[in-house]
């Protein structure tokens, strides 16, 4: 019986797309710190205040999770077509760093984000529109 598609086919197409979708993951990380790298100067030499480069690492934060995203997926293709039992305990350790890395990363960002929306609420000082006696509360 013929196959519609041979195996060894199957393989280097595969191969194909998991270069692709490293490059595009590589590409995002790059394009993350040249970005970063970039505000990190401008910030720099506008303002040497610590607080003002916290943008500027959530910025490439989220590059870089998204970057591990891709390779994560690179990896889960590299194994989809007749995995051995090593290639599938690879991908479940390089797995388990990627996911621990994006969540430690996405939890970072989050603290951040909550960080920065206290400072700005403390900076812009009482609500004007607060009547009560006491001042607002904080």
């Amino acid at each position: 019986m013929n196959e519609i598609v041979s195996e060894r086919w199957l393989a280097e197409a595969v191969d194909l797309l998991v270069r692709w979708v490293e490059l595009a993951g590589a590409v995002i990380i790059f394009a993350g710190a040249m970005v970063a790298f970039v505000r990190f100067v401008v910030v720099g030499l506008r303002t040497r205040r610590t607080q003002s480069f916290v943008p500027v690492r959530l910025g490439l934060g989220r590059f870089l999770a998204l970057g591990l995203e891709f390779q994560l997926a690179s990896d889960i293709l590299r194994t989809a077509i007749a995995p051995t039992l090593r290639e599938i305990a690879e991908l479940a350790a390089v797995a388990a760093i990627r996911t621990a890395l994006n969540y430690f990363l996405a939890r970072e960002i989050k603290e951040e984000r909550a960080e920065l929306a206290r400072a700005r609420s403390r900076s812009d000082g009482p609500d004007p529109a607060d009547t009560s006696p006491a001042g607002p509360l904080r």
